[in-house]
């Protein structure tokens, strides 16, 4: 029993079970940093170990169903470039039987008796024949080349595009939940799968059908030699597949060792981190680690690259034998008269011909089903954003601005145990500014999102000028709001776009003229003057034009933005977070003068000297509205929530008297 075992894992260590090669060595340094191999937790990372246990004959058996689906996508987007592609592999294939079949005629008439200027002469409509089997093949192949150009970008484009469509529609509330989201990012890596599919499923059929057709020649030479072509073929058939299982297991552990390489040496070129790299001597830790999971990288690609030679010499060895098997089979039909000489030399062409396509099968049929199991993501993904998209169509709000009514509203996170609010019920007028404050936590973000129709109540109604958010046609409601959001969008396009995109809609020739006027409101007009290439100038570094905003810039474009959009619902959170105290002076006074055309403004600040000029402030705590009223109907309630967090800010700008220091006597007169 021992030495069945024994001899059952050196099968395994030759023939690539790639699961019996244990875990993957790690580094000092990654035990260290890592605790262990930094791997990621994406839905599409747990691949490895399926693809790893399945066996070739399975991958075999989905290949129809695999075809089936890029074909069906394919049929869709371009069938004229599928009809091509396909018919000249085909054809590209069938190639090999008439190439074979001619060239043993060329070999008839040069082995044939009689002076060797007769028998060139006969073999020379054989070697035109040759020579055209050739050509027309290379003339299929630049065929194929030529639509397949055309019909892979398209499909990429209608997956891409598909995939994409789905994620701008999907309900914020889907995104929340990390089940569903989960999902929605894998599917990310499957929008070019179908194209890759496609190209490997044209490989497969090319080399299947140009196996095949050598298999049939040899067939019609003599069928013995089929059995022939099955001893050399397999030996070479598993080495294949062990190798390509090996690599695609050395390529998962190299990914590995790269990905802690990188993760460790990326933070030496950012600037944010660089005190601590020089000062405190992490740069030292870092380099000092990288070069430890280097070596170990190395050390374990060289091991897999000795197991990889050793089952190629293996299969090598094993299919010479019996290669010399089949050769000696032809040497006896030749001696005893059971096949020509042409015939013989016919079959050795045919036995390479057909043995040179298996490996590219083994590869084609591994990659093919690893891209499937990304395709099947990407239709996972699409599904879900289909069944949780923000609705189309419905009641249409009012133009031009409305009141919003919250009754009774309760919102609970997905995946949440407890709501982030409960039971609140509060209004926001039509043409006033409404403050939202309270502690960190107590649920204003959560609320505003709620008031843009990002989000639907979990209970109570939500309603707009008197339509409920589920009711509504929620393109109106978006149409009609503008945010101005805490985390600020800093969108890698030119300062111009970056106020356009508050309102894409709005026409070409009007988009500079709307852009000056709202960047003139916000303050960012000298900003955008002072640029070397103004509008033009791109907002990222590392690109033509690119240059670098501060945070108050930033903050100032995002403010124009919101104003470019010149929406009658304006939700702005914490809008002067990054502003000087002028500038955050001056933001308050301009959203307090958008009111003058009736515009609405939400604001949510921490500043609580801003909200002494709202209209209405809605103090709210751990996900309650527990005050409403004026600044001064809250600051009259003893004891009240609002009164004590003004209070505390007022506090920390008055000017305390100091005390005597240590040792000294007061004064007394």
């Amino acid at each position: 029993m021992e030495g069945s075992s024994g001899s059952k894992q050196a099968r395994r260590r030759l023939w690539g079970s790639a699961r019996a090669q244990g875990p993957a060595p790690l580094s000092e340094s990654e035990k260290l940093l890592f605790s262990g191999a930094l791997r990621h937790d994406k839905k599409w990372a747990v691949y490895q170990d399926p693809l790893l246990r399945m066996s070739l004959w399975t991958m075999a058996k989905q290949f129809p169903s695999m075809l089936a689906t890029v074909c069906r996508v394919a049929w869709r987007v371009d069938r004229l470039a599928l009809l091509v592609v396909f018919g000249a592999n085909l054809a590209a294939g069938l190639m090999t039987a008439f190439g074979l079949v001619a060239t043993n005629q060329v070999l008839v008439h040069l082995f044939a008796a009689g002076p060797t200027g007769d028998r060139l002469r006969q073999a020379l409509p054989a070697l035109v024949t040759t020579g055209a089997v050739s050509a027309v093949s290379v003339g299929l192949g630049c065929f194929s080349v030529r639509y397949a150009g055309r019909l892979y970008p398209r499909i990429e484009l209608e997956y891409t595009a598909r995939y994409y469509r789905g994620m701008a529609r999907c309900e914020m509330a889907a995104l929340e939940n990390k089940d569903v989201y989960r999902v929605l990012a894998a599917g990310r890596y499957g929008t070019d799968s179908v194209k890759r599919m496609l190209r490997y499923a044209v490989d497969i059929l090319h080399d299947l059908v140009g196996f095949v057709a050598s298999a049939v020649v040899l067939a019609f030479l003599n069928p013995a030699l089929v059995g022939a072509l099955v001893l050399i073929a397999v030996p070479r058939w598993l080495a294949a597949v062990a190798v390509v299982r090996r690599a695609y297991a050395s390529m998962h552990v190299w990914l590995d060792h790269t990905r802690a390489v990188e993760t460790i040496t990326y933070p030496i070129t950012r600037a944010d981190v660089s005190a601590e790299v020089r000062v405190h001597g992490a740069g030292k830790l870092l380099m000092d680690a990288h070069a430890d999971m280097a070596r170990t990288a190395c050390r374990e690609k060289e091991r897999l690259a000795k197991a990889e030679a050793a089952t190629e010499l293996v299969g090598a060895a094993s299919s010479g034998l019996a290669r010399l098997v089949a050769y000696g089979l032809l040497w006896w039909l030749l001696t005893t008269g059971g096949m020509p000489l042409a015939a013989a030399g016919t079959a050795v062409i045919a036995i390479r011909t057909s043995t040179g396509y298996l490996a590219g099968l083994v590869m084609q049929f591994n990659h093919m089903v690893e891209e499937s199991m990304y395709l099947g993501d990407l239709d996972e993904a699409c599904a879900l954003t289909t069944e949780h998209a923000i609705p189309s169509g419905g009641r249409p709000v009012p133009k031009g601005g409305f009141d919003v009514v919250l009754d009774r509203v309760t919102f609970r996170y997905p995946n949440a145990d407890q709501a982030t609010l409960e039971c609140v019920s509060l209004t926001i007028p039509r043409g006033k500014v409404v403050a939202l404050v309270g502690e960190n936590g107590s649920g204003k973000t959560t609320l505003s999102n709620l008031v843009a129709g990002l989000y639907l109540p979990t209970e109570g109604t939500l309603s707009f000028g008197g339509v409920d958010v589920r009711e509504a046609d929620r393109d109106t409601v978006f149409d009609q709001i503008a945010v101005l959001s805490q985390e600020i969008a800093h969108w890698p396009m030119t300062v111009r776009a970056n106020i356009h995109i508050g309102r894409p809609t709005v026409p070409r020739p009007d988009i500079q003229r709307r852009a000056e006027r709202a960047a003139a409101a916000a303050g960012v007009t000298g900003v955008v003057e002072d640029l070397a290439d103004g509008w033009d100038s791109i907002a990222v570094k590392g690109f033509e034009r690119g240059i670098k905003l501060s945070g108050g810039q930033w903050q100032k474009l995002a403010t124009a933005r919101a104003l470019y959009r010149d929406a009658p619902l304006l939700i702005v959170d914490e809008p002067t977070a990054a502003l000087d105290p002028k500038k955050e002076i001056e933001t308050f006074q301009s959203l307090r003068e958008l009111t003058d055309d009736g515009t609405t403004v939400l604001m949510i600040t921490h500043r609580l000297a801003a909200t002494a000029t709202a209209d209405l402030i809605h103090v709210l705590r751990k996900g309650r509205l527990i005050e409403s009223g004026t600044h001064a109907d809250l600051m009259a309630i003893d004891g009240g929530h609002y009164r004590e967090m003004y209070e505390l800010q007022a506090a920390q700008y008055t000017p305390a008297v100091p005390g005597p220091r240590k040792g000294e006597t007061a004064d007394a007169g």
